[in-house]
């Protein structure tokens, strides 16, 4: 019968030697174990006692580690089963050996004894609490700082390395929680700092510090003659704070920045006297009634943006690729080129591509349809991070979702409006999204000029809640005379805090485009919510 699985052995520690039979009966295969379980849950039989091995304190000059160092740690030479090894010694609190850690000229080790009934490596050396006490990676490590401090001040180690370390913690927990301050020196690779920050998350706030060593380690700081530079890393030490957590005191560059500076006017000069423009960082959405203009608008903002030298991601999962390309064309052309090339040269219509297409600074998502979140954003990753897009357009949000059949849809928008959100803040792009509305209350829609608001934002107030700017767009397209024009409110502006209508925007069918119209401003008006 073959086993069904492998599992770390209790008794001496190795990886995956334990195997495990379908009846629930266990053996370790390592040399020199023979633990075992029968069949019955919960009955444990080693077969052989724990006995210690061997062993005489000497001084280890390969790791310039003296023969006082090794004494004070009880840090053996010896042999096991035929070759030469170093002996950690692990004791209680009484003085006993109750695990050693053997460690092979290979660089691999073995425990004997229950790994899980160990303290941290060198805690019996020292009184409980105290000001400060120095967590390495590994036993050889201790010693070196140890020594370094002329075995003065506390220093343990975590018995199975950075990968057990937290389990370690945890299990010390009480004990590291009476020094003012635990130190965490673990090797200077990406899985010491990661298990570092790990670890130092369990302990109390403000407790933790991490150093940071210019070598791997602190043995090979010792061996390279740089003892004092390790102490100072010891007291150099910065307090330990999860990522997003910043002190005041480190934003001085960041609030003095000029932020106008990198803000790109809207196309229309009275979007700009409430928004004071377009930032990298924010996320806008455009909201209207369905066949209002939200998608020319955004088109109208992603030529302007390309035209300004900027580079733009453009996701338009209701229309085909070719569709937005000739948009951005036309606007160049002030020719609506996909209902009429009429009177458009092959000359002009190349002019049109290379300032527009041609240029480099527009890439597309060539995708119809619906899209789910984790897809989404991938994509805005990879054109921000692949063709160093500084703008993304997303038209339109609803249809993100609209072809997931499962789920609540208001967790769902949430959901994405989140990942996008916190994408913005990763990635420090300008998002412009557009998203629809719900019907108004009362006989008028949106569609015959209803007033646009917050709450009408179609599936989850999230979109409302984590938008920087919100925009309304607001036309009566029944309106015998003014059908073309659209009102542009701002709903909520988070950078500002000035709301209301900002300017008219009137559509020219023979070219296209949307031209600002602001007849009250011109009359003298303040352009607000009068007009």
């Amino acid at each position: 019968m073959e086993a069904v699985q492998h599992e770390p052995c209790p008794a001496c520690g190795s990886i995956d030697n334990l195997s495990r039979w379908p009846d629930g009966h266990a053996k370790c295969f390592t040399p020199g174990c023979n633990y075992w379980e029968s069949k019955l849950k919960h009955r444990h039989r080693p077969q052989r006692r724990f006995n210690p091995v061997a062993g005489e304190c000497r001084e280890i000059k390969k790791r310039c580690l003296t023969l006082a160092s090794c004494a004070k740690w009880d840090y053996q030479q010896g042999h096991f089963q035929g070759q030469p090894v170093q002996i950690a010694n692990y004791r209680n609190y009484k003085g006993d050996v109750i695990a050693q850690k053997i460690r092979f000229a290979d660089k691999t080790f073995k425990f004997l004894g229950n790994p899980q009934a160990v303290s941290l490596y060198g805690q019996w050396l020292w009184r409980d609490g105290g000001k400060m006490v120095v967590i390495t990676e590994g036993e050889i490590d201790a010693l070196s700082v140890s020594q370094l401090q002329n075995h003065r001040w506390p220093v343990v180690s975590v018995p199975n390395g950075a990968q057990g370390a937290k389990k370690a913690i945890q299990r010390n927990l009480d004990w590291l929680e009476q020094f003012e301050t635990v130190v965490f020196m673990f090797d200077n690779d990406k899985q010491g700092r990661e298990s570092a920050a790990e670890c130092a998350l369990l302990l109390s706030p403000g407790k933790a510090k991490i150093a940071s060593l210019p070598l791997k380690d602190a043995n090979d700081m010792l061996v390279a003659g740089r003892g004092k530079e390790l102490l100072d890393a010891i007291w150099e030490a910065r307090t330990f704070r999860p990522d997003g957590i910043v002190s005041g005191n480190e934003l001085w560059e960041v609030v003095t920045q000029d932020d106008d500076a990198q803000a790109i006017p809207y196309p229309w000069p009275g979007l700009n006297t409430k928004t004071h423009g377009l930032r990298k960082g924010e996320l806008v959405t455009f909201t209207a009634g369905s066949g209002i203009g939200k998608s020319l608008t955004c088109r109208e903002i992603a030529y302007h943006l390309i035209q300004q030298g900027e580079t733009v991601g453009y996701i338009a999962l209701e229309e085909n690729v070719k569709r937005t390309a000739l948009g951005l064309m036309g606007l160049h052309l002030s020719k609506p080129l996909h209902l009429d090339r009429g009177g458009v040269s092959d000359e002009d219509l190349r002019l049109a591509f290379d300032q527009t297409l041609g240029t480099g600074r527009v890439f597309f998502y060539d995708h119809f349809g619906s899209l789910d979140s984790e897809n989404l954003v991938r994509r805005i990753r990879f054109l921000a991070r692949g063709f160093d897009c500084n703008w993304i357009i997303l038209d339109h949000l609803s249809i993100v979702i609209s072809g997931l059949s499962e789920g609540d849809e208001r967790r769902i928008i949430d959901n994405t409006m989140t990942a996008l959100r916190s994408l913005v803040e990763e990635l420090g792009v300008g998002l412009i999204l557009i998203s629809h509305l719900k019907r108004p209350e009362g006989n008028k829609g949106h569609e015959e000029g209803a007033q646009t608001s917050l709450s009408q934002l179609r599936g989850s107030a999230g979109i409302a809640q984590l938008s920087d700017l919100v925009i309304g767009l607001e036309r009566n397209q029944q309106d015998t005379k003014e059908s073309n024009v659209t009102l542009v409110r701002v709903l909520k502006n988070r950078f500002s805090g000035e709301t209301g209508v900002t300017c008219y925007l009137r559509y020219i069918p023979e070219t296209g485009r949307l031209t600002e119209e602001n007849p009250f401003l011109e009359s003298g008006g303040d352009g607000g919510d009068d007009y």
